[in-house]
């Protein structure tokens, strides 16, 4: 298992994975990089740490890298897949995804599986908000997910397909 961190706007992300996937990429405590970057990586590392580079810095916003968590049950799972169809830029909330996966009722457990996303970033949690339009919970803090939005507003006009 091999780590890399990249150093955001907010905070020191972690990309974990192998020479098939990449297993995470969290948010962690501290500034200083305690793995860094190196040629060595495996190349779905590599991809993973360009691809979240260029994303931070304006130039990005989809992800390509081979995604293979290594925890999370089918719900939780088929949750954090639906994430994704949420456009660079735009909010949905926890029943649009309990609704999209069919099951209109499961908002909290929605809710809870978002929290558990091992994603950050790149399985786009942060563009989930309450069903009133209010910010909600955010693992990484609500702090993080406000400027999360605001650097998207920001460049979704010039990053548009």
């Amino acid at each position: 298992m091999a780590q890399v961190d990249y150093a955001t706007p907010i905070g020191r992300l972690v990309i974990t994975g192998d020479e098939k996937a990449v297993h995470s990429v969290l948010f962690e405590d501290g500034d200083e990089l305690q793995h860094p970057y190196s040629e060595t990586l495996p190349q779905e590392l590599k991809l993973a740490f360009q691809e979240i580079k260029d994303y931070f810095e304006g130039k990005g916003k989809d992800f390509t890298f081979q995604m293979e968590p290594q925890t999370g049950t089918p719900f939780q799972r088929e949750v954090w897949q639906s994430l994704s169809a949420i456009p660079y830029g735009e909010t949905g909330s926890y029943l649009q995804i309990a609704t999209s996966i069919n099951r209109p009722k499961a908002v909290r457990a929605v809710g809870g599986a978002n929290g558990r996303n091992p994603f950050t970033v790149v399985l786009p949690c942060h563009r989930i908000i309450g069903s009133s339009g209010k910010m909600v919970g955010y693992t990484g803090g609500l702090w993080r997910k406000e400027w999360l939005l605001a650097h998207e507003q920001k460049f979704k006009t010039t990053l548009a397909d």
